[in-house]
């Protein structure tokens, strides 16, 4: 059985509790508290010697890190990654930027607003204000004129967007302007054996 190391309130994490119970997968989880250090223990960095969570450990001994790694193993040949070349391509292409122009403005805000320190980090929030909310444009554009993000159809790169975008209001972003965001959010959530980020 696959083991979960994770902080569940991760949007990374939930990418992969998501997807594994969306392909009906069984797996255990082993919650890391990373506000505490936990990811940062030796026996830990001999898991992913990153630091970082999620990391899913796939037979004894075998680990893998970075959440979109893990959904590319775990969706290979199943209906969540397509087997056209060019829409494979494409959900990489959605994967690059959820982790490059996404998550680290409304992720980390939300983070920062999670734990206490919004405060603290004020000025740092603010600048993130802008590239967060162009990242929301441009996946705002592609949904007016399709329901998902590949190949009009439910894929990892609508897992790997959702995550952080649906609690994007944790972070201090406001999706009201966003309708096309909205009704895919809708959409995502009512795809077979969806759970929530809270479960």
């Amino acid at each position: 059985m696959f083991k979960l190391y994770e902080y569940s309130p991760s949007g990374n994490c939930y990418k992969i509790r998501l997807l594994l119970t969306q392909l009906n997968i069984p797996f255990s989880r082993l919650e890391i508290d990373i506000t505490k250090g936990e990811s940062r223990t030796s026996e830990f960095l001999l898991k992913n010697p990153n630091g970082r969570i999620p990391v899913l450990e796939v037979e004894p001994g075998k680990f893998l890190s970075e959440s979109n790694a893990i959904m590319f193993y775990l969706s290979e040949g199943t209906e969540f990654f397509p087997s056209d070349r060019f829409e494979r391509a494409q959900v990489m292409q959605w994967l690059f930027f959820e982790q490059y122009s996404h998550e680290p403005f409304i992720a980390t805000s939300r983070f920062w607003h999670m734990t206490g320190k919004a405060e603290e980090y004020q000025e740092a929030l603010q600048q993130k204000q802008a590239p967060g909310y162009t990242a929301l444009g441009v996946m705002e554009k592609h949904l007016e004129k399709n329901d998902f993000f590949v190949g009009d159809r439910y894929t990892i790169a609508d897992i790997g967007l959702f995550a952080y975008t649906h609690v994007a209001g944790e972070g201090g972003f406001d999706l009201s302007g966003f309708p096309a965001i909205i009704k895919w959010l809708d959409r995502v959530q009512n795809q077979h054996r969806y759970i929530s980020i809270k479960q």
